[in-house]
């Protein structure tokens, strides 16, 4: 074992198990909270590729891909630490790892690992370097970026997964079905699993909202070498090409709940998009498209002679209103021009109305191209990704050099809003509307038929309004829309509807 302690919090790897980590306590002698039942547990790196059914494993791993992880394999093998340091402030290990579902089959690849202490935090950069024989460029495949595995005392898996992070909302405890983990969008880019007091572990990913996790066994017992397990893995869809170096960090952090959430919120990350493709894929993904591999040096090089090929970002919230538009650097080396860009929202995939056409300029040259997303009232509320088609495809030797995919500055569409659906029920009428990215206030307008149009609500900002009148009642109503300065929009049309 190797250990650092700053007076804090302790952390111990485990030389004998790939240097993977097996230690989280507090200070000195503490309980640790680290589940090391068999070698697919600790706290470990764990990446995924293709093909699938790699080596042919045995059941029940049949049909398992490509997946090296840094402790051992499932026969009980241990990974080889080849190189190890700890100067008291830093531990570094570098492992040659197995692949989890085969008998001591080595991965052509290495694993390296940073750790230090910042409080109540051990602070962690992985890093896998590839050397595969096999060049093929696998599909993107999901990630556990890292593994995460506590005794089963710490069994309560807590996260914040609600639309608007950062506004101190109340926590959501995540539940699974045994076999399978749940998976959900921690928008603050935490996680946590406690015990029945409200301590234990949490894990903070400043680049992913998409985590996996739950328990295995009987819950609120056991130590590290017993079954019970809780669990959680941040994790991403990556292209791990044959001789990739890819790294991340991430934080794990030991305290209440309170204390976990209070560190990731202290280290929010500015999740408005940024994508610069100078060095990496900034975790975006394709669909019927491929791009010309590892290293990638400037842009992504994207083939696009498949039908509809996709650039598929990573999951990643924000405001509509914080992000009026998206700037994106690209050099069309094609025939067809036809670029179309989507955005989801929560719970919601890629669809024809959350989009937007734009034509690139087939000359190989780089140009900008500036795309008014408040030009659509479809672009409203929270945003959880974007996916570019760069064109309809079906190009032999086709490319397209996307340099760069970045927010832009304000729209100067004028805030609109339109108005979504009138519910009745009785006496009651409950208006509903949607307003576009530069809206961020409203005036309601009420006419009681016949009658004149007046003012309900001035300057208001839900974007619902609740109505109690009498049976027989007809009414019209309608909504305008005020930007950041006061700017009032157009009217919209207006409704009308009966009280029953």
């Amino acid at each position: 074992m190797s250990y650092l302690d700053n007076g804090v919090i302790r952390v111990g790897v485990d030389l004998g198990k790939g240097g993977t980590i097996t230690w989280v306590s507090r200070s000195g002698p503490g309980v640790n909270l680290v589940n090391s039942w068999d070698l697919g547990r600790e706290v470990q790196q764990s990446y995924y590729s293709g093909p699938d059914n790699f080596g042919n494993p045995a059941p029940p791993w049949t049909n398992f891909p490509w997946n090296p992880i840094g402790a051992g394999d499932t026969y009980g093998n241990p990974a080889p630490v080849l190189e190890q340091s700890n100067d008291g402030t830093t531990i570094y290990t570098k492992t040659a790892p197995l692949q989890w579902a085969l008998n001591h089959v080595a991965c052509e690849c290495l694993l390296e690992q940073w750790i230090t202490l910042d409080a109540n935090a051990v602070r962690v950069r992985n890093r896998l370097t590839n050397n595969r024989t096999d060049r093929t460029q696998y599909h993107a495949y999901g990630q556990e970026l890292p593994a995460v595995y506590t005794n089963g005392t710490f069994w309560r898996l807590f996260t914040y997964n609600g639309s608007a992070p950062y506004t101190n909302g109340p926590l959501t405890q995540m539940y699974n079905t045994q076999p399978n983990w749940s998976q959900w969008s921690a928008s603050e880019h935490w996680a946590a699993l406690v015990n029945d007091a409200g301590f234990g572990l949490g894990i903070f990913s400043d680049f992913a909202t998409r985590f996996a996790g739950g328990f295995a066994g009987t819950p609120n017992i056991g130590g590290p070498t017993d079954a019970p397990t809780g669990y959680i893995a941040p994790g991403t869809n990556e292209i791990l090409d044959w001789n990739i170096v890819y790294e991340y960090d991430y934080a794990l952090v030991l305290g209440t709940l309170d204390e976990i959430r209070t560190y990731a919120v202290s280290r929010r990350p500015d999740d408005r998009p940024d994508y610069q493709f100078a060095h990496d894929r900034q975790h975006f993904s394709f669909a019927n498209a491929s791009d010309t591999g590892w290293p990638i040096d400037g842009a992504l090089h994207v083939r696009v002679d498949k039908v509809d090929p996709q650039v598929i970002g990573p999951e990643q919230w924000w405001r509509a209103s914080d992000v009026q538009s998206l700037v994106i650097r690209a050099a069309y080396h094609t025939s067809d021009t036809q670029a179309q860009l989507f955005w989801s929202v929560k719970n919601q995939g890629f669809s024809e109305e959350r989009s937007i056409r734009f034509i690139g300029i087939p000359d190989g040259l780089y140009h900008t191209y500036t795309l008014d997303l408040a030009t659509s009232l479809a672009y409203a509320g929270t945003i959880t990704g974007i996916r570019l088609d760069p064109s309809n495809g079906q190009d032999p030797g086709g490319t397209v050099d996307i340099a760069s995919i970045t927010v832009g500055g304000p729209s100067r569409t004028p805030a609109a809003v339109k108005l979504a659906s009138v519910t009745v029920r009785g006496r009651n009428a409950v208006i509903r509307w949607r307003g576009n990215a530069t809206a961020t206030s409203y005036d309601v307008g009420l006419r009681r038929i016949p009658g004149a149009w007046r003012i309900v609500r001035s300057r208001y900002t839900p974007n619902t309004y609740a109505l109690r009148g009498k049976t027989g009642e007809r009414y019209a109503i309608r909504v305008r829309a005020y930007d950041r300065s006061g700017n009032s929009g157009q009217w919209s049309g207006f409704r009308t509807f009966t009280l029953r």
